[in-house]
């Protein structure tokens, strides 16, 4: 399982790569391998607001539907086009091409409460346990 440095987690298995003031957002690694075979991606719009942990995109798989919880509160500034069309990159490339969104973040400090990778990978093997 791939966990990259660099990164901040959620509890609920979403990532963000902070760029300046923007962020990518995507799920984990561990998220797609428990859903499966992606085959929806329902993503917000973009000038949407966010608040931190709000829900805001959807992923449906073979195995379940889950909710996709912002990691940072504010506004969804692009989202990715190739995915609606080609959900399957969530699940070969999910920290690169498998993107959801770039948000433009209004509380940086947010990032006290996200795990880094070192966390995330504690609390990843904890849940297999």
């Amino acid at each position: 399982m791939e966990i990259p440095g660099g990164l901040f987690y959620t509890k609920d298995h979403e990532w963000a790569r902070i760029e300046g003031k923007n962020a990518y957002v995507g799920i984990t690694d561990y998220a797609q391998s428990s859903l499966g075979d992606i085959t929806f991606v329902e993503l917000p719009k973009a000038g949407a607001p966010l608040k931190q942990g709000e829900f805001c995109a959807t992923v449906e798989s073979v195995k379940a539907a889950s909710e996709v919880y912002a990691p940072f509160s504010g506004k969804v500034l692009s989202v990715n086009q190739e995915l609606p069309g080609h959900p399957e990159l969530a699940n070969q490339s999910p920290y690169q091409k498998g993107y959801f969104f770039i948000m433009e973040l209004s509380n940086e400090e947010e990032k006290a409460s996200l795990m880094d990778a070192d966390a995330y990978r504690s609390y990843v093997e904890g849940l297999s346990r």
